[in-house]
C-alpha cells in the first residue's frame, strides 16, 4: 500500500468521496504520490505542470464538441426527440405503456450513446444538452437515474473497446495496436477487436445487472420547474433540421479524413453557421455556451494529465508490477488477475483509458510473454486493463458526462450515483471476462 501510484489513486477516490472537487484531490493526489515516490517538489511541480499541456487538446476538443451541441440543440433534432416520448406519455398513462414508454427510452439514449462514439462522434458533449430536457420524463416514469447513467457509461466505453471506428478506431488501432507493436508483439488489426469481444461482455452482463435486478424499482425525485419538460412545444423549422443532418455528416467525415475531433466541429459548426442556423452575431455566445457547458470536464481532464505526468516521473507503475510478479511464481492466472487490477488501479487515478495503455503496455506485453500467454490473450489483457477504470473513475469523461445531464437539477451525486454504480456494474464484470479471455485465447 506505500506504492506511490497506490497511494495517490487510494488518495483521490477518498477526497473524492468527501466531495472535494475533483481537480483539487487530483491535484493533491497527485504531489503526495510524488513527493511519497522520492520526488522534490519542485521536481514534482514540474512533472505536474508539464503534463497539463497533454490535457490540453482534450480540453479544447470537449470545447469545440460542446459549441457543436450546442448547435445541434438549436437546429431543433434534440427537441423532436424530447418532444415525441413527452407526447406519447401524455397520450398513454396505463401502467403496462408507462413501462413500454421507460424502456423505449432507454433503447433511445443507449443508440444515441453508442452513436455519439462514432456516427456522429460528439462524444459526451451531447448528454448536458439531450438528458435535462428529459428529467421531467424521468420523474413522471420514476426512473432510477443511477440507471441511466449506468446506461449512458455503457455505451460511452464499450463502444470503443469492440468497435474500430470513431473513438474504436483511436482506442483499437492507433493506441493499442500501436503500442503492442511498439513492444514487440506481431499482431494484425483484425485480431484486437476480435480479442476485446470477451471483455465487452462483461460490460453486457454489467447493463444487464443495472437493468433488471439493481435499479428496476422506482425512485422518488422533486419535480423542479427550472428543468422540468414542459407540455409547450416548440415548432421545429424543417430546414434546420436538414442543415442539421448534413452538419452531422460533415463533421463525421472530416473528422474520419482528419483524425481531428477539433477539426471535425468546427467544419460541423460551420455548416450550422452557413446554413442559417446559428446568426453570425450568435457564433460567439453559441461557443461560450458550449465551452461552458464542457469547461469542468475540460479542466478536470487537464488534471488528469498531470496527475499521469507525476505517476510515469515516479516509475512506480514498474516498481509495482515487479514486486508483484516477483511473488507470483509461476502462476499464471493470478498473474493475469493482478495485472487487471494494476490496470484499474492506474485507468481510475488517470481517468483515461486512452492514456494509460502506454503507461502499462510497456510493461505488460513482455511481462505476458514471459508467463506464456497468447498473442490474443495478451491483446486482451493489455485492452481490458487500460479499459478498466474508465467506468467508476470520478476523472473519467464516461463518467463526468452522465453527471452533467443528470445533475440539472442538483438531484444527482457525481461520486454516489454514477461512480459507485457504475464501478460495481462495470469493473467487476469485466475484470472476470477479461480474466477469461486471458486464460483461454
Amino acid at each position: 500500500m506505500l506504492n506511490p501510484v497506490l497511494l495517490a489513486v487510494c488518495i483521490m477516490l477518498i477526497l473524492s468521496m468527501m466531495r472535494i472537487n475533483v481537480v483539487i484531490a487530483l491535484t493533491l493526489s497527485a504531489l503526495v504520490g510524488g513527493l511519497t515516490a522520492g520526488l522534490s517538489l519542485p521536481d514534482t511541480i514540474s512533472a505536474f505542470e508539464s503534463g497539463l499541456g497533454g490535457g490540453a487538446t482534450i480540453a479544447l476538443s470537449y470545447a469545440m464538441l460542446g459549441a457543436f451541441a450546442v448547435a445541434i440543440s438549436k437546429s431543433g433534432i434534440t427537441d423532436l426527440l424530447s418532444q415525441a416520448i413527452i407526447k406519447r406519455l401524455n397520450a398513454q398513462q396505463a401502467q403496462n405503456t408507462s413501462q413500454f414508454i421507460k424502456y423505449g427510452v432507454f433503447s433511445v439514449i443507449l443508440l444515441m450513446t453508442i452513436s455519439s462514439q462514432n456516427i456522429v462522434p460528439v462524444h459526451i458533449a451531447f448528454i448536458p444538452i439531450l438528458i435535462p430536457p428529459l428529467l421531467g420524463v424521468f420523474n413522471r416514469l420514476r426512473v432510477d437515474r443511477r440507471l441511466t447513467a449506468c446506461i449512458l457509461t455503457f455505451g460511452l466505453v464499450t463502444p470503443y473497446m469492440v468497435l474500430p471506428v470513431g473513438f474504436g478506431g483511436i482506442f483499437l488501432n492507433n493506441i493499442l495496436l500501436k503500442n503492442l507493436h511498439d513492444n514487440g508483439l506481431d499482431v494484425t488489426a483484425s485480431q484486437v477487436p476480435t480479442a476485446m469481444i470477451l471483455p465487452a461482455l462483461g460490460m453486457v452482463t454489467g447493463l444487464l445487472i443495472a437493468i433488471f435486478i439493481s435499479y428496476r424499482k422506482p425512485r422518488e425525485y422533486q419535480d423542479i420547474t427550472e428543468t422540468n419538460t414542459t407540455t409547450e412545444f416548440k415548432t421545429l423549422n424543417k430546414r434546420h433540421i436538414i442543415v442539421a443532418l448534413v452538419a452531422i455528416v460533415a463533421t463525421l467525415t472530416v473528422q474520419l479524413m482528419t483524425g481531428s475531433m477539433i477539426v471535425g466541429s468546427l467544419a460541423g459548426f460551420s455548416v450550422f453557421t452557413f446554413g442559417g442556423v446559428i446568426a453570425w452575431k450568435e457564433t460567439h455566445d453559441v461557443f461560450t455556451k458550449g465551452v461552458h457547458m464542457m469547461a469542468m470536464i475540460g479542466f478536470i481532464m487537464i488534471a488528469a494529465a498531470g496527475f499521469a505526468a507525476v505517476m510515469k516521473a515516479t516509475g512506480s507503475v514498474d516498481t509495482l508490477v515487479s514486486a508483484l510478479s516477483s511473488g507470483i511464481g509461476d502462476n499464471k492466472a493470478l498473474a493475469a488477475l493482478l495485472m487487471l487490477v494494476i490496470g484499474l488501479l492506474v485507468t481510475m487515478g488517470i481517468g483515461s483509458s486512452f492514456s494509460t495503455i502506454p503507461i502499462i503496455a510497456t510493461i505488460y506485453v513482455p511481462l505476458a510473454i514471459a508467463f506464456g500467454f497468447s498473442p490474443m490473450a495478451i491483446i486482451a489483457l493489455v485492452g481490458t486493463a487500460a479499459a478498466l477504470g474508465d467506468a467508476g473513475s470520478p476523472a473519467s469523461d464516461s463518467t463526468l458526462g452522465p453527471t452533467s445531464g443528470l445533475n440539472a437539477d442538483g438531484q444527482h451525486d457525481h461520486i454516489r450515483d454514477t461512480v459507485i454504480p457504475t464501478f460495481l456494474h462495470y469493473n467487476i464484470p469485466v475484470i472476470t471476462f477479461g480474466w477469461i479471455a486471458a486464460m483461454t485465447l
